[in-house]
């Protein structure tokens, strides 16, 4: 545990400093000022002229004054010292007075008070304030070095027993420790009285504290105090301890780290998330973490994070839990084991610019969301229902041409279906794109200098398995292995200065290490797959062109001599036109042999195979797919579409008119099939999106629509549907999603070039995790929030700022005359402040067709000045609980905190 909670190294710095005035009693009585042989004086021009009998002599200056004498045992630095008002050496009295704005530097040390009394009698040095009728105690001493900062009332100091009295400082370490009286003892020992330890702002009257009767300090290594308790406006709590100590290191400590106490209504009484940290070096730490609950279950957590400068930085975690449900004995009894594992791992940019490293690992039981009852999986986590993982590697060759490779295994994990995904590993190999035909210099112009072509490899491991297979060998008996090789030619030219044409041909070729052969099992009537184990390959080829260009429309509205609002609309059209050739490969097709068919006449064995598709590929099971059965020659047309207007500003200093946006996209695509012998259109595919409300309102839409009709059972026949009594096209599935952001925080407050535009992604208002559980760690800054504070004025004027996102959901399928709304929501979030401290959220959405609230949660928040409060809920569902949590902010005070939280019902 790093604890600076109470590090109050002000003496031990200003010991240093003072040692360095601890000047000779040797001070001249007349003639010069200084006899060279003395080493331990410093160097002060006294006018001996001015000294008369018995009266003090005085000079008054206001300049710098250096020392020109450094003794090798003690000065390193320079000395220099000034004072506004004047600079006086005493002789009788055999002191040094520096009045207003004093100030003494040393190498990194530096000490300014009102006056700063240094007596060589004594060998005492003193510094106070400046004690003003009207402005009253200013000037008060002020002793930095390095990034330490002492602020007392006064200090005084022996220069012979290395002793001080420091009174009322004030020192900011990650936090505020106000002393009456610090006593410095030796280098390495201080004594405090009746001291306060706060992270307030206000520090003249701190919202709370932590009083200190008394403490003993020793600088970098401990701090061991008496009775401690806390203060709230000054108003003692009952909140005391007899004794406490803190280890204080300026590197990160191994230390214990304090659990959580509560209880739960199916497992009892708990302690959740104590341990111990280890600071195993300056680059990697790990803190190991338990939960133990009354009713025997427990769990476990490894957590490490890892950072090399300019190099790399990631953490690592490991949860597992052992839950049981109810007693042994009881029918109900239940035993389950879950486990988490996180990884995450980014490579510093400028550590290797050709190579490149990153992982993101989440992997681990299907339920662990869902089941664990540690704190900090509660809230909104249950709703994860896909796990993901990546971990790649990839390196560049620079050169002419550039080759890539790159490695990387892949993990997806289904939570509901418990289906498991994998590629271990998935490699990528490509040489960059060649121009064999382009001169040297210049720009490539032309058919034939744009030739160009690659090469590209990628070869997979593939794994599918299940939750309860998972990490076992068995995952391992249906993998699947495979490579793809890949050299593309391609060519891209203008004709007519208008039409863009592309043109290409691809050479592909599949390696695979399994493939199957079939046989038909005549006496059981069942197709019998035997899997070959051994190298095979298929190799394609296929052909594409395409050609588009873009069309510029503008329809002007202005008429001459009249103002209109509408100026213009501007439409852009791009429509292209691409024609595809894929031969077939029959080759790689063969017939299933009939076993068992023995009796059987040619007339049956005809119908057999007539009944019964008996021809395949060995290369059904390829990862890599397929070889094309049929000859492919199909023409591609799309059109996209862009509308926009000029409308006059409402400014009406504005020289120019507004430029808005109607349809930010229309996009329509389909296909036609020339070898196809039946039903060679392919459905028209519509979709597009546009802005509305000053960007506020986010539309996306989306329909498919079939030109083809369907028989009596429902499936599609050779027949245009208008031709078959309908419209021209059949809806078969549509869509709409609109997402709308509301706002009155930053209205007026816009920048140039910044936007303010509507989500699009629906998420974006669904409920987010509440749960307070590690809000020690992960603080909200929601004093950054955008509201205001307000300025001082006579009358209270607060505005409310608040924010609503609405997220809109429908989706029609229509496919096969089911006519029927597939998914219907409606989801919502939002935040008022109802004052500067005040704050409440709540999220949830409706499903419209099944009628039903989604999981709804509410928040509210009090900003307590250094405290913070608050309470979440969830009113209703099967996870319906409630948290309440108050702490103090400071991440220093992490463990004071107050919490307390109804657990949802245990479900059958």
């Amino acid at each position: 545990m790093h604890t600076n909670n109470f590090k109050i190294l002000f003496a031990l710095s200003f010991t240093v400093f003072i040692n360095t005035l601890s000047f000779s009693q040797d001070i001249p009585k007349k003639g010069k000022a200084i006899d060279s042989a003395v080493e331990d004086t410093i160097v002060v021009d006294i006018d001996t002229d001015k000294i008369n009998g018995p009266e003090i002599s005085e000079k008054s200056q206001d300049s710098t004054v250096t020392d020109s004498v450094k003794p090798k045992e003690l000065l390193e630095h320079i000395v220099k010292y000034t004072a506004t008002d004047y600079t006086r050496f005493n002789q009788k009295k055999q002191k040094l007075y520096l009045y207003n704005n004093a100030k003494i530097d040393y190498g990194d040390m530096n000490i300014t008070a009102g006056s700063i009394i240094i007596d060589y009698n004594k060998n005492t040095v003193y510094a106070q304030g400046i004690k003003d009728s009207i402005e009253g105690y200013t000037q008060k001493p002020v002793f930095t070095q390095g990034s330490n900062v002492v602020e007392p009332d006064s200090i005084i100091f022996n220069t012979d027993t290395k002793k001080a009295l420091i009174y009322n400082s004030i020192t900011e370490q990650e936090g505020t420790v106000i002393a009456s009286i610090t006593k410095k003892e030796n280098d390495s020992v201080y004594f405090i009285k009746e001291a306060k330890y706060t992270t307030a702002e206000d520090l003249e009257d701190p919202d709370y504290y932590i009083r200190l009767l008394k403490a003993k300090i020793v600088p970098g290594k401990k701090i061991v105090t008496g009775p401690a308790g806390l203060y709230i406006y000054d108003v003692p709590t009952p909140i005391w301890l007899p004794f406490s100590f803190f280890p204080q290191s300026e590197k990160h400590t191994s230390g214990i780290i304090i659990p959580t106490f509560g209880e739960q209504n199916n497992r009892g009484y708990f302690l959740q998330n104590g341990g111990y940290y280890f600071a195993i070096n300056d680059y990697v730490d790990l803190a190991v973490l338990g939960d133990y609950y009354t009713n025997g279950s427990y769990g476990l957590r490894l957590e490490s994070t890892y950072a090399k400068r300019y190099r790399f930085r990631g953490n690592l975690a490991f949860r597992y839990e052992n839950l049981i449900t109810s007693e042994r004995g009881f029918p109900d009894y239940s035993r389950n084991t879950i486990y988490n594992l996180r990884w995450s791992h980014s490579q510093d940019s400028k550590a290797n610019p050709s190579s490149r490293f990153s992982a993101s690992v989440n992997l681990g039981s299907s339920t662990y969301y869902r089941s664990s009852i540690n704190q900090i999986n509660q809230g909104s986590n249950f709703l994860t229902n896909t796990l993901a993982s990546s971990v790649s590697y990839s390196k560049t060759f620079q050169g002419e041409p550039q080759v890539n490779f790159s490695l990387t295994a892949t993990h997806s994990q289904n939570t509901n279906t418990q289906t498991i995904s994998m590629t271990l590993p998935t490699f990528q190999g490509s040489v960059g794109r060649m121009y064999p035909f382009a001169s040297k210099t210049g720009s490539k112009k032309g058919i034939i200098q744009n030739v160009n072509l690659q090469y590209n490899v990628r070869g997979e491991n593939r794994i599918q398995t299940t939750d309860s297979l998972f990490f076992k060998k068995e995952m391992f008996d249906d993998a699947k292995t495979g490579f793809q090789h890949s050299v593309p030619l391609n060519t891209n030219f203008k004709i007519f200065k208008h039409f863009s044409v592309s043109a290409g041909s691809s050479y592909n070729e599949v390696w695979t290490f399994k493939t199957i052969g079939k046989t038909y099992d005549a006496l059981n009537r069942e197709t019998v797959i035997d899997t070959i184990n051994g190298f095979d390959s298929f190799r394609t080829y296929n052909f594409s062109t395409s050609i588009g260009t873009t069309v510029y429309g503008m329809f002007n509205f202005e008429k001459e001599g009249k103002d209109t609002w509408l100026k213009a609309i501007r439409h852009v059209m791009r429509p292209s036109v691409s024609y595809n050739i894929n031969p077939a490969f029959d080759k790689y097709y063969e017939t299933a042999e009939v076993v068992n068919a023995d009796g059987l006449t040619a007339g049956e064995l005809e119908v057999i195979q007539s009944t019964n598709n008996l021809e395949y590929t060995r290369f059904e099971q390829s990862i890599f797919g397929t070889p094309n059965r049929n000859f492919s020659s199909s023409m591609g047309i799309s059109l996209a579409n862009n509308f926009e207007a000029k409308v006059r500003d409402r400014d009406s200093t504005a020289t120019e008119p507004k430029k808005i946006k109607l349809l930010n996209s229309l996009n329509f695509s389909t296909a036609y099939n020339f070898a196809a012998d039946s039903l060679q259109w392919s459905p028209v595919r519509m979709n597009g999106s546009t802005l509305l409300f000053e960007n506020q309102m986010s539309i996306n839409f989306g329909a498919t629509l079939d030109p083809y009709a369907l028989d009596n059972n429902n499936v599609r026949i050779n027949k245009f549907n208008i031709d078959n009594g309908g419209s021209l096209f059949r809806i078969t599935s549509a869509n709409l999603t609109a997402s709308w952001s509301l706002s009155n925080k930053d209205k007026g407050k816009k920048k140039s070039g910044e936007s303010n535009q509507a989500s699009d992604n629906p998420e974006d208002v669904l409920p987010k995790n509440i749960d307070f559980a590690n809000e020690q760690i992960n603080r909200d800054n929601d004093e950054d929030k955008g509201s205001e504070k307000q300025e001082n004025t006579k009358f209270y004027n607060h505005k409310i700022p608040w924010s609503l996102r609405l997220a809109y959901a429908i989706n029609y399928a229509n496919s096969r005359r089911q006519n029927e709304i597939s998914s219907h929501s409606l989801m919502f979030s939002g935040d008022i402040d109802l004052t500067d401290k005040w704050s409440i959220n709540v999220s949830s959405g409706y499903d419209i067709k099944n009628q039903g609230f989604t999981l709804t949660q509410l928040r509210f928040s009090r900003d307590l000045l250094s405290w913070k409060m608050d309470f979440s809920w969830v009113p209703f569902s099967d996870r319906s609980s409630w948290n309440f949590f108050i702490g103090i902010k400071s991440s220093i005070l992490k463990d004071l905190k107050y919490e307390k939280r109804r657990q949802p019902d245990q479900q059958l």
